[in-house]
């Protein structure tokens, strides 16, 4: 069982995009999965 939540979330590692594999740079509302190059190459 998880005696605390916050270092759960602190303990997660960090989220990998999944076109070219760089960590994301994201914010808590972001459920995004590629990172801003990878998103600006689709425009």
């Amino acid at each position: 069982m998880i005696d605390n939540i916050v270092e759960f979330f602190k303990n997660l590692p960090p989220k990998k995009c999944t076109e070219c594999g760089e960590t994301v740079s994201e914010q808590h509302e972001c459920y995004g999965t590629k990172c801003d190059k990878c998103l600006n190459e689709l425009i």
